[in-house]
């Protein structure tokens, strides 16, 4: 049972609320540059505004748990990220670190070369790399693990459907969650970020978004994001 937690780039803050809801007896933080999270929480539960690629001025050897997702966007030194997780955790404790990696892929065949789907990708490598944070990080973090000094290091690769083209039932669910995030989520940091970091042309995006938003509707392209 954890007894103390700690949730880098909390975001919203919904991963923390659940977890603290769970374990009403630990004590969980959510950290996050942005102060966006819930005022009313449970006694258990503290949001912080950090920077946590600063140096951390929570206690060593403090957490059970230290757990990071989907900061991909966020994160220049993940080195140091991964140092400062091992230095603040106690002994015994865990690190666990989640992200997705739209290297669009399919194993029939199906998902087709110079789509406009597949250009959605490019760009978030694009600007990502413009950015200094690497949106192809999650594919070295065990060797960071292990050369940080983590011992029993695991590494899990899924694949999220990008539409409800499976036929088992919960990924055929996870992929119309999955097409509804790109539908309707992601458009404005892809389009920001190919105007404002790239210099892109903001109605060619506009135009390619579109087709993209169709194509990923074909359940025929059996396609996937690694997570």
């Amino acid at each position: 049972m954890p007894d103390r937690i700690l949730d880098l780039g909390t975001g919203s803050g919904i991963w923390a609320l659940d977890v603290a809801d769970k374990y009403e007896s630990a004590y969980v933080i959510g950290a996050d540059i942005a102060p966006v999270q819930p005022s009313y929480v449970a006694p258990n539960l503290q949001f912080e505004v950090e920077d946590v690629e600063s140096d951390w001025l929570w206690s060593k050897d403090s957490f059970d748990l230290i757990y990071g997702r989907e900061m991909i966007l966020s994160i220049r030194d993940w080195p140091k990220l991964i140092r400062q997780s091992l230095t603040h955790l106690k002994p015994g404790g865990y690190l666990e670190l989640a992200g997705s990696v739209p290297l669009f892929a399919s194993d029939d065949g199906t998902l087709p070369e110079g789509t406009a789907y597949v250009e959605m990708a490019q760009i978030y490598f694009d600007m990502a790399e413009r950015i200094g944070a690497s949106g192809k990080t999650p594919l070295k973090w065990k060797s960071m693990l292990e050369e940080a000094g983590f011992e029993d290091v695991t590494e899990n690769i899924l694949k999220i459907p990008t539409n409800p083209w499976p036929k088992d039932k919960r990924l055929k669910q996870i992929g119309a969650f999955e097409v509804a995030h790109f539908r309707d989520g992601v458009k404005n940091v892809f389009a920001r970020g190919y105007t404002q970091v790239l210099g892109g042309d903001p109605n060619y995006f506009d135009i390619r978004f579109a087709q993209a938003r169709e194509e990923v509707l074909d359940r025929n392209m059996h396609s996937y994001v690694p997570l």
